[in-house]
């Protein structure tokens, strides 16, 4: 089981760098429970739904599997927020793909995924652990190995931490086989969709010369910007008219929601920072006398925990490392305060030393029925090897590889190393090199030898008390009870709009909130608000007192309204039109102006008031030209110095930021040769990847409806 065998080999490493701990805890947000009347949907895709209990399992799966493949051993709310939306978005595209590949005949077979893993090149097979060690690439062997041991295997004559640990191996690699089919049908689809649209050496050309003719001109422009917005007016019919003419870009896919709410962050009253200040005074007083650090850190509270072990000087927190340079060993900083977090901190520096940052250790794993028996053979392990038996021969007799591991300070500085796992590090840094170490760990022994130490640096051991400055619970309350007795003065929208200022809260707005979002004005922990939004709030109503954030915000939040699905109203887009409407105006009023002066030359249209000049350099028809003067992109100044006369004065030409004439005189051309093959293959490029935007008109065409927010 030479698998098996590996990881046994790397046990205790393995411990460090996954997880310091035997157990996975598993992480993710607690169940929500479902009502009756509730909807029990998490979502639809084209009229099939997904069942909360089903969209969970698939969530809870990428979790393992996230955690795998990053050594970690929880997620945070953050990370669960962002990993549930990724499995939303492919659980979408999925179906949606599947469903046009279904009407294509479009699909993926088993000879397919082995000629993928035979190659070994796909990105997903590099993110797993069946690589190499020597050349780091994917190794097909060594999957298959592994998949023949965990058909054999039984869970039961294993320790329980490489029986979970071969059990994760193959759920990762089950779910890395499922997203191969789905990323290649995707592959597949989208390739049969991107040779369909075409290029010849017509459009080529067109290309080429879009690129490679270079014109220099003069603008003369009189900007917007020059006319009142005041002095223009703008009626309904002209409102109507524009709305009907555009009506389709008003279109919305998805219902969303406008609220005003009020946000107030609590922060530490004076009394509370003197507070705390005393507490950092008095344990900076008894921290010259400690003696056992890591219980004397822990009993004051601090954020920075102690660890009996030299560490480097990036390890510790900055402000720390700011100023551990000009004490001496055993002597105390502070107290000070650190602004960056917030806290009031001091110090002592323990001890100091030059040690490697890298070490080389092998070992043999040493387990059997009982404490007594492990013991024995791990003894008896020991004497041969002190006695002169080779290292590697022992450690196959056992079922082990004993090859050389590193152990590198970065794969445990920075986090909270205990027990057997400060045991086994400990053991690690102080062995000399050739040492034989016999440690106890849990129930096994490990018989470990150093046989390489380098990269030799500063190394520190620093007692740090770091205390922030928090709010007490009064004046959390004082400041709960205020909000509260608001709240109920002020039950709707407009009341709470009118008063809110008075009371010195802040009101803000926000239009167009959607329910896959996950919070109000980006404070954590305001999905039960996002929910009232969206199921149970009438506009006008005030929602109830919210505590969020890391337990030190507090929300209230009313509903203005509700934009459905379908075409927006002309008084919502009403100042989008209406400004369109000036502007046009505007421009018409001045290319008005224009005409009555009768201006022929650059000089003429330069005496008219308000009048801005510029002079604009290798300007192509491909990209739009950057107009300093009017501090903008113009795309039809590039449109008309390709089919421009030189030296002629242009008619005024209605522009993006204003309205200007134009005089080319000059122009030039790459010095590039025309490659019909190359531009047709750059197109075609380009093509490919318009045609990635068609997944956007599937979705559209899918009716898709994301009721997650009921439940997550």
């Amino acid at each position: 089981m030479a698998t098996l065998q590996k990881i046994r080999s790397k046990g205790p490493l393995l411990v460090v760098v996954i997880g310091l701990a035997l157990f996975a805890f598993i992480a993710g947000d607690a169940w929500q429970v479902m009502q009756p009347h509730q909807v029990q949907d998490a979502g639809e895709v084209d009229g099939e739904s997904i069942s909360a209990q089903d969209f969970q399992k698939m969530v809870e799966e990428y979790t393992e599997v996230i955690k795998l493949s990053r050594g970690i051993t929880s997620l945070n709310d953050e990370q669960m927020s962002q990993l549930r939306d990724e499995v939303w978005n492919n659980y979408v595209n999925n179906k949606l793909i599947e469903k046009e590949a279904e009407k294509l005949g479009l699909t993926v077979s088993a000879a397919e995924i082995q000629d993928i893993l035979n190659a070994g090149v796909h990105p997903l097979l590099q993110q797993t652990p069946f690589r190499n060690p020597q050349t780091g690439r994917f190794d097909k062997d060594m999957l298959n190995k592994f998949l023949v041991e965990y058909a054999k295997m039984d869970v039961n004559q294993l320790p329980s931490q490489y029986a979970e640990q071969y059990t994760a191996t193959y759920k990762f690699w089950s779910f890395i086989e499922k997203q191969l089919v789905q990323t290649r049908l995707l592959q597949k689809y989208q390739a049969l969709v991107a040779k369909s649209l075409l290029s010849n050496p017509v459009e080529a050309q067109n290309a080429f010369d879009a690129n490679a003719n270079q014109y220099d001109l003069l603008m003369t422009a009189i900007p917007y910007s020059s006319i009142t917005d005041s002095t223009l007016t703008v009626s309904n019919s002209e409102l109507k008219a524009l709305y009907d003419k555009k009506k389709e870009q008003f279109k919305q896919y998805q219902e969303s929601r406008d609220i005003k709410y009020i946000d107030i962050q609590v922060t530490a009253s004076e009394e509370d920072k003197a507070a705390i200040q005393k507490e950092v005074d008095e344990a900076t007083a008894q921290l010259a006398n400690a003696d056992n650090y890591t219980s004397f850190i822990r009993s004051v509270g601090s954020e920075t925990p102690y660890v009996d072990l030299f560490y480097n000087k990036s390890a510790f927190p900055s402000d720390v490392v700011a100023r551990l340079d000009s004490v001496e060993v055993g002597a105390i900083y502070g107290p000070y305060y650190n602004s960056a977090d917030n806290t009031i901190n001091s110090f002592k520096l323990v001890a100091k030393t030059t040690a490697p940052d890298s070490i080389q250790f092998r070992q043999i794993q040493v387990y059997a029925e009982t404490a007594d028996k492990t013991k024995a053979l791990a003894d008896s392990i020991y004497d041969a090897l002190k006695g002169g038996a080779n290292f590697t021969d022992l450690a196959k007799k056992y079922g082990q590889t004993g090859d050389s591991l590193w152990l590198a300070s970065a794969q445990y500085e920075g986090a909270l190393i205990e027990g057997d796992n400060l045991k086994f590090i400990t053991a690690v840094n102080n062995a000399s090199v050739n040492e034989l170490v016999n440690l106890p760990i849990g129930q096994m022994n490990v018989i470990l030898q150093v046989t390489d130490r380098k990269a030799v640096k500063d190394k520190y051991k620093v007692a740090v008390v770091k205390r922030e400055v928090e709010f007490s619970k009064e004046t959390y309350n004082r400041a709960y009870n205020d909000f509260s007795q608001f709240i109920a003065a002020n039950p709707t929208v407009e009341q709470m709009a009118a008063n809110a200022e008075e009371a010195g809260y802040k009101l803000l707005d926000r239009r167009d909130l959607y329910s896959y979002e996950h919070t109000i004005g980006g404070v954590r922990g305001t999905k039960e608000a996002l929910r009232w939004v969206f199921e149970k709030a009438e506009p006008g109503e005030v929602s109830g007192l919210y505590e969020c954030g890391d337990s030190d915000h507090m929300l209230v939040v009313g509903l203005v309204g509700v934009n459905p699905e379908g075409y927006r109203s002309v008084n919502q887009v009403q100042e989008q039109l209406k400004a369109e409407l000036i502007k046009d105006k505007k421009a018409e009023k001045i290319m008005a102006d224009m005409k009555a002066a009768n201006a022929t030359s650059l000089e003429q249209y330069k005496a008219m008031p308000g009048a801005v000049s510029d002079s604009l350099k290798l300007v192509t028809f491909s990209a739009a030209a950057y107009v300093p003067a009017l501090r903008g992109n113009e795309p039809l100044v590039g449109a008309y110095a390709s089919v421009a006369e030189m030296n002629k004065v242009s008619a005024p030409i209605k522009g993006t930021n204003g309205v200007y004439v134009l005089q080319m005189y000059a122009k030039d051309k790459m010095n590039e040769q025309f490659d019909a093959k190359k531009e047709e293959a750059t197109l075609v490029n380009i093509h490919a990847r318009m045609a990635g935007r068609l997944m956007n008109d599937l979705y559209l065409r899918a009716n898709v409806k994301d009721n997650r927010y009921l439940f997550f």
